[in-house]
């Protein structure tokens, strides 16, 4: 069985983490295993795999972390959502994950395929809710959860989304996994708000580097996370006088910023999304100083 996530995460010892999706076709498997492969000399603590909309404890999440683990020797936390799932097919997905030695899972409400939640009837309608199924049964699985420092798209305020983190963490979870965002106070902010609270648990910072400008529009419309007015307009002007290779430095050059002032300020390390690609998560590594 895979070590337990939360008993490696240890204060002054700052760590890398990624995140990937489960590919569609033999073409994309091998292409997550070679960036698997080119990620490694990061020595990322875990990697996160992620299911679709709908997708409770997808077949192929479960073989994409399969993969990564043993062609790789990656630990991994693949994710498992309430969506699409009675609170026994949550029972059959952990009971697969731990027959392939996974003892880490990212516990999430998910998103139906008409973008919203599991059905109103649904047995298990939040994260909180799979966390405390989870708990009862499968007391040594390690289990992470979503933060939001920039509000849930459906979150009322910053503070609901606070109070629904610290709800996650109280009801069994070991740590949160921030979605992305580009304004590091939003973190610092969230944390210190959970401390004044009592609640110390570890909140990794979820780091996306931006790479072209559709990508960045698409955040702006879709995901919630507001992009800094300076650095959209940075990302404008770069565009318009390079196209989106010149949006990628930019891109990366914030990104550096922020794992800088994360891991400076006392953060427990930095997850990265990579989007199954490795060269701009390798530059903001080697910019940062993680390589080594």
């Amino acid at each position: 069985m895979q070590e337990r996530i939360p008993d490696l995460i240890r204060p002054g010892t700052p760590f890398v983490s990624f995140e990937f999706f489960p590919p569609r076709d033999e073409e994309a498997r091998q292409r997550m295993l070679r960036v698997g492969e080119e990620l490694k000399v990061l020595h990322p603590l875990f990697v996160s795999v992620t299911c679709g909309a709908g997708g409770g404890g997808g077949r192929g999440t479960l073989q994409a972390a399969n993969m990564l683990h043993t062609a790789l020797g990656y630990r991994v936390m693949p994710h498992l959502t309430c969506c699409g799932l009675e609170p026994k097919g949550v029972d059959d997905a952990l009971a697969q994950f731990q027959a392939n030695g996974i003892n880490n899972v990212l516990a999430l409400r998910g998103d139906g395929t008409d973008g919203n939640g599991p059905d109103g009837d649904a047995p298990l309608q939040h994260a909180s809710d799979l966390v405390e199924h989870i708990r009862k049964s499968y007391p040594d699985i390690a289990l992470g959860v979503a933060a939001y420092p920039e509000p849930h798209p459906q979150s009322p305020s910053v503070q609901a989304d606070i109070d629904m983190l610290r709800f996650k963490l109280d009801a069994g979870s070991d740590f949160g996994v921030t979605q992305l965002f580009f304004d590091n106070r939003r973190y610092f902010d969230m944390v210190e708000r959970l401390a004044d609270q009592g609640c110390h648990k570890p909140v990794i910072p979820g780091i996306m580097p931006l790479r072209t400008m559709a990508s960045a529009r698409r955040i702006l419309s879709l995901c919630g996370a507001a992009i800094p007015g300076n650095l959209y307009a940075a990302l404008e002007k770069a565009h318009a006088q390079g196209g989106d290779d010149a949006v990628r430095e930019v891109g990366t050059a914030h990104a550096v910023q922020q794992v800088q002032g994360l891991l400076n300020g006392g953060a427990p390390g930095i997850h990265l999304y990579p989007l199954n690609q490795s060269s701009q998560c390798l530059d903001v590594a080697q910019q940062a100083g993680l390589l080594g």
